[in-house]
């Protein structure tokens, strides 16, 4: 849907605790999550808002926060 959240904590309740462990105490995956959420941010307002931008990006967005999130789920799923 358009304008859904795609958060982590949303996405993923269940390991709550593991991904706010993950957080405080590993940089790199701090670091993703943080590039992760601004991504999933940036595609909730430019959906949301109906904002002019070319269906590569928008293509290319999602894919790159697609990305990211696989990489951070094998993390917190394996910690």
């Amino acid at each position: 849907m358009l304008g859904e959240s795609h958060a982590l904590l949303v996405d993923f309740p269940e390991y709550q605790d593991k991904i706010l462990m993950l957080t405080a105490t590993d940089t790199e995956f701090a670091e993703d999550a943080k590039q992760y959420h601004n991504l999933d941010t940036e595609i909730r307002k430019l959906e949301l808002r109906n904002s002019p931008t070319s269906d590569d990006f928008m293509h290319q967005a999602k894919l790159d926060r697609t990305v990211l999130k696989d990489k951070l789920y094998l993390q917190f799923t394996q910690a």
